[in-house]
């Protein structure tokens, strides 16, 4: 994987290099942000502000940092817009995340609320799922559920047996929407609330395809 466009720079840039009161905003915040801009192609404050379920003050910050970094434009009229660099980073979070998809609770899942997301080839960065578990709790989010799928099969890391024996629907719908390759990952994100658990699948991302980056480097 080219490393000439890494976005997890720009986001450690966002998150570190600051001045004056704490950031309310998150590295998959920053991520989200940047995908949902990329998708809409321009997007008011507001609205920003109600998908991301961040106050304005805080999308405000976060428009700043962006901007700072040369990644989005904000004019009155336009709204806000990401810039050939932006749209670079969402071409890569667009080639390697899919999802999110809601999942009924089952035995595999943890919470009252789930959802999943694809990362393309990250199979060789997962390890029994810890990181991905950790990334989604950070979140708010009850934890999170991470498969592999290898060999035609989709698994659950140092699980011999098989895991959807009780949850056969949800193998099913996971490979039908999915349609998952070799050395793909699945994340599914728990929580008491359908926006958390969204959260929580996109930060287990995330991390998760920080996590190949930092291999491939």
């Amino acid at each position: 994987m080219s490393t000439q466009t890494d976005p997890f720079k720009f986001v450690e840039k966002i998150l570190t290099t600051r001045t004056g009161p704490s950031l309310t905003f998150m590295e998959v915040h920053v991520l989200e942000a940047i995908e949902i801009m990329g998708k809409e192609e321009s997007i008011g404050r507001i609205k920003l502000s109600k998908e991301l379920g961040l106050g304005e003050g805080a999308v405000r910050t976060l428009l700043k940092h962006l901007k700072k970094q040369g990644l989005v434009t904000v004019t009155p009229k336009l709204g806000c817009k990401l810039t050939k660099n932006g749209r670079k980073i969402y071409g890569i979070i667009k080639s390697k995340i899919a999802g999110p998809l809601e999942i009924p609770k089952t035995s595999i899942t943890l919470g009252i609320y789930n959802m999943g997301v694809l990362v393309r080839k990250a199979a060789n960065v997962v390890g029994y799922g810890l990181e991905q578990r950790d990334a989604a709790i950070k979140v708010g989010a009850s934890g999170a559920t991470t498969l592999v799928y290898k060999n035609s099969l989709l698994t659950m890391p140092g699980i011999e047996e098989n895991c959807f024996k009780d949850a056969l629907n949800v193998k099913e719908m996971l490979i039908s929407n999915f349609s998952p390759q070799e050395d793909d990952v699945i994340i599914i994100g728990s929580a008491d609330d359908k926006a958390t658990a969204k959260l929580g699948a996109k930060a287990a991302a995330f991390e998760t395809l920080k996590m190949l980056y930092r291999k491939s480097s």
